[in-house]
């Protein structure tokens, strides 16, 4: 169905732009109607357009979830809770999805169904738990569930972010740092030191080197990184093999690399824990968590798994076989096959890996920051090395 872009008027005046699908302007102004909007104009979205849309903030299904689930446990109708939550959502794009929800409910599909329709914000894992809990007549609790795990990898993100934003905010000072003085501050002393007359020793004769080529050519020192990460990109969205590659260099990297198999460990965890709680069979989960550990190496781990358990091997031994799974998680996944509670013994890995997570990002921060101060003072060390070594040794002669 095509993407059409609008701008219409609510019902207290007030002008409202978004996006919604529809069949043409006519059905276009239907749906608007039925949102308690009076459509002024619109247009279809082109597909190089629909291609840049934003994505929904995971706080939004935060909030939707949060919500949904209290209507419905008060036994809301699915289709009056949606809604009520469509007018009073804030985000024009989320609102136009909810409204599509509304739309496809209407039209006489399941929630699951309605939910298909937009991949991009409610993935496989999320569809796969709402028709669960739809079969099963426990779909608050689903969506309570959905809740949790979404607050869980909300904060889960925030420490990722916080493990890479200040390695980068201190490189970035520290490179800007070196721009400043090779380009500007070296230049200038290379003249005074030059008038002296004396024979330059090679640690200031490769400062100059340096200097020079940074300022000749400063544009492609800039412009060099930025080619490399986009090529790099380029050929990891291309080349299959290169982006395995790539996945399993991140995970032998030092210090980063254990973190992000932690978090990879624990995303897992939480996702089949969930998946099988709700009654998915195991087959179907292991399936679904192949698409959320956002890591090859894993992913081809999984698939493994899933086609030795399709064989008939059991649960652990098919974890075991790959290698890849600590002996934490084989325990625990041993003592929950053999007591009937596989889900509780996720749980426990998902909880223990969430806290080690948040220990190391911890540590790596307090362990990065002297780091690269030593890194910042050695460098300056090495400039006025290079730079006030020969002024010394001309005054030690006149003395």
């Amino acid at each position: 169905m095509p993407l059409f872009s609008y701008r219409a008027i609510d019902s207290d005046g007030r002008a409202v732009a978004g996006r919604i699908e529809a069949m043409n302007l006519v059905d276009l102004e239907t749906r608007l109607r039925r949102m308690a909007l009076d459509l002024i104009d619109g247009a279809p979205v082109s597909a190089r357009r629909q291609v840049g849309s934003k994505s929904i903030p995971r706080r939004e299904l935060i909030h939707f979830c949060f919500h949904l689930e209290h209507l419905v446990r008060v036994k809301v109708p699915i289709l009056d809770g949606l809604t009520d939550l469509r007018d009073s959502l804030e985000n024009p794009r989320f609102r136009e999805i909810v409204a599509g929800l509304v739309e496809g409910i209407e039209g006489g599909q399941t929630l699951s169904q309605a939910m298909e329709a937009h991949p991009r914000v409610f993935g496989k894992v999320f569809v796969n738990l709402v028709r669960a809990g739809e079969a099963s007549g426990q779909l608050p609790e689903i969506l309570r569930n959905l809740t949790e795990s979404l607050k869980w990898e909300d904060e889960l993100a925030s420490q990722t972010k916080r493990l890479a934003m200040y390695p980068a905010f201190v490189g970035g000072v520290v490179l800007a740092a070196t721009f400043f003085l090779m380009i500007y501050m070296v230049p200038q002393l290379k003249q005074f030191v030059h008038n002296m007359g004396e024979t330059l020793p090679p640690q200031t004769r490769a400062l100059f080197f340096i200097s020079d080529l940074l300022a000749a050519y400063w544009y492609a020192a800039l412009a060099a990184p930025l080619a490399l990460a986009a090529g790099g990109g380029v050929l990891l969205n291309v080349n299959p093999l290169a982006r395995l590659r790539f996945d399993g260099l991140k995970l032998k990297l030092p210090f980063v690399g254990e973190i992000l198999r932690k978090i990879i460990l624990s995303r897992f965890a939480n996702t089949f824990a969930l998946l099988y709680s709700s009654g998915i069979p195991i087959l179907d989960a292991v399936r679904a968590t192949q698409n959320v550990v956002g890591n090859r190496v894993v992913r081809r781990g999984l698939e493994d798994v899933e086609q030795l358990i399709g064989e008939g091997q059991n649960v652990t031994s098919a974890f075991q076989r790959t290698g890849f799974f600590p002996p934490l998680v084989i325990r625990m996944l041993r003592v929950g096959e053999n007591s009937g509670a596989l889900d509780e013994a996720l749980a426990n890995v998902c909880y223990f890996y969430n806290r080690d997570v948040r220990e190391s990002v911890e540590k790596v921060q307090q362990l990065i920051e002297p780091l690269l101060t030593l890194l910042l003072g050695g460098l300056l060390g090495w400039i006025m090395l290079s730079v006030l070594g020969p002024v010394y040794d001309v005054i030690s002669r006149i003395a």
